[in-house]
């Protein structure tokens, strides 16, 4: 697989053949940053989790420069930081037992930049090798500008692809912002209940940002519960964490759907919930 940059990578956990790690992929997670991943895909991840013939992998677009740091990490250069944050994310591959783990190493300015499709291309590149039937990005609602950038240029890396070559489906998911907000009707909803202690120790490995400032793996657990608590009012909790997603299938399916418009329909139909419930009992 000819990627762009010199410096990507390919680590496939069991020593499989790359060709072979690759095309196993059932489920494919597209992510900005490492440990985005185990963030806001751990239902995929559990499913294909010592599955035999479910595999899956993941993508890392950026290459962590510029990741805040403190205590132990504080005075290391981003240099230093790349390779930590690489290294981390093939220890949570082996532990999540991957197909393979993608890593493009572009800078975030590169993936926020519009005129540069040099990421689209790699992401394009991916998508043939693996031929996934489920693909995971991030949400467009996400107030990251670099998780944003990633989402669109998936979108656009899937819509290159013949239609009968694209994914079934695709979904964006949670990590700078829940989905908690959007309709019932429109969320999808991930099932992560089992395997807590995977979960943790996926989250858990990722020690440079986690001692380094951000408690990402206690907020990340939290939401799930928190999702499942709270999802619906009126009825005990069926499951004992979710997480969410936004159904993006619809961008690819219909391509001549505007993205902007397509997210700005979620919104409104938020607000008009809200308009109804109030009005309702005034």
């Amino acid at each position: 697989m000819k990627l762009n940059l010199d410096t990507a990578e390919v680590f496939i956990p069991d020593g499989s053949p790359m060709v072979e790690a690759l095309m196993r992929t059932t489920h494919l997670c597209i992510a900005a940053h490492h440990d985005d991943i185990e963030i806001m895909a751990p239902q995929p991840i559990l499913e294909c989790f010592q599955s035999r013939d479910k595999w899956f992998t993941g993508v890392v677009v950026t290459d962590g420069r510029g990741s805040p740091r403190n205590g132990l990490y504080e005075k290391y250069r981003d240099e230093e930081m790349c390779l930590i944050r690489r290294n981390e994310q093939r220890k949570a591959a082996v532990i999540g037992d991957y197909a393979a783990q993608v890593l493009l190493d572009y800078p975030s300015k590169s993936v926020k930049d519009r005129a540069n499709t040099s990421s689209v291309e790699d992401i394009f590149t991916v998508l043939k090798a693996t031929s996934p039937g489920i693909v995971f990005t991030h949400n467009l609602a996400d107030k990251h500008s670099t998780h944003i950038g990633v989402a669109v240029k998936v979108i656009a890396a899937v819509r290159r692809l013949p239609r009968d070559a694209q994914p079934k489906l695709l979904y964006g998911c949670e990590v700078w912002r829940g989905l908690d907000w959007l309709l019932d009707s429109e969320k999808v909803v991930l099932d992560c209940s089992d395997q807590s202690n995977l979960q943790a120790a996926l989250l858990g490995v990722f020690d440079s940002q986690i001692s380094g400032g951000k408690r990402y793996d206690l907020a990340t657990m939290g939401r799930r519960v928190a999702n499942a608590t709270y999802f619906a009012s009126h009825e005990v909790d069926d499951a004992k964490g979710l997480a969410y997603a936004m159904d993006l299938t619809p961008l690819i399916v219909e391509p001549e759907l505007d993205i902007q418009e397509y997210v700005q329909g979620h919104i409104d139909r938020f607000a008009q919930d809200v308009k109804t419930l109030i009005t309702s009992v005034m």
